[in-house]
């Protein structure tokens, strides 16, 4: 198992105060990585930090990825505290669910911009480390909407869709230099952002009836890819999109 050994990297985790950023975290620090936690709310950064499992410490740092200007401020306020990155979890994400005609420049703007434009200039920020360690990983969180549509996602869709390209994109610019970039698509786990889907049953069982396995996703069902891509195991992996659906894209 030590191919899957995080010791002595360093990982920072977007998005960590719910969710799936929140369940990759806690993989990444039980694995053995020391943890930096991004969100923007203060409180739930704080108390995931004093939940998460392993030995390794936790840092976390409150900054909202909207404001893509002050991202390489909250880039040299950690690597002044923690040192260099080695590992970049891209879980951040807003999916406002609108329909077509209620989206405006402003809806659609915010959506692109925490989805899309925040996990290029945040990986970028914290390359040159990865390149004075010889180790990196970039992974980013791409959607079922990368390669199918839904109803009221027409932004969504196309912010995510742009995660798969920009996904590539990073693993022909930096993989060179030994930086594997990856995503995973998970497909409906039980969330914020799915909350409309899990609170009504009616939705919840369309959802698991679409997977060939009969069943939605679990968190725990995400942390053999999160370890895979973070770790010496996906050594000559990069540029790939992962779906985690438990069969939903393959019918």
């Amino acid at each position: 198992m030590e191919m899957f050994s995080l010791a002595g990297r360093r990982a920072l985790v977007t998005g960590a105060s719910s969710g799936i950023g929140k369940a990759m975290a806690g993989f990444l620090a039980n694995a053995g990585a020391e943890v930096v936690l991004v969100a923007r709310r203060e409180a739930e950064l704080a108390a995931t930090a004093s939940a998460l499992p392993g030995e390794g410490a936790v840092h976390w740092e409150v900054a909202d990825l909207l404001d893509l200007e002050g991202i390489a401020d909250v880039a040299d306020t950690v690597l002044s505290r923690v040192g260099d990155i080695h590992i970049v979890v891209n879980a951040a994400g807003v999916n406002l669910r609108q329909p077509v005609d209620e989206v405006t420049t402003a809806t659609w703007q915010q959506t692109l911009d925490l989805n899309l434009a925040a996990p290029f200039f945040l990986a970028r920020a914290f390359i040159a480390g990865m390149r004075r360690a010889g180790y990196g990983r970039v992974i980013n969180i791409a959607s079922l909407q990368s390669e199918r549509a839904f109803p009221n996602g027409l932004p969504y869709g196309a912010s995510k869709g742009g995660v798969a390209q920009l996904t590539r994109a990073m693993a022909e610019t930096w993989s060179p230099d030994g930086i594997c970039c990856n995503a995973i698509a998970p497909g409906f786990f039980p969330t914020e952002l799915t909350a409309p889907v899990f609170s009504n049953p009616d939705t919840e069982q369309w959802a698991a009836s679409g997977t060939a396995m009969g069943r939605n996703g679990e968190m725990a069902d995400l942390e053999g890819p999160t370890l895979f891509f973070a770790s010496e195991a996906s050594r000559y992996v990069t540029g790939q999109v992962l779906y985690v659906d438990g069969g939903f894209t393959a019918r």
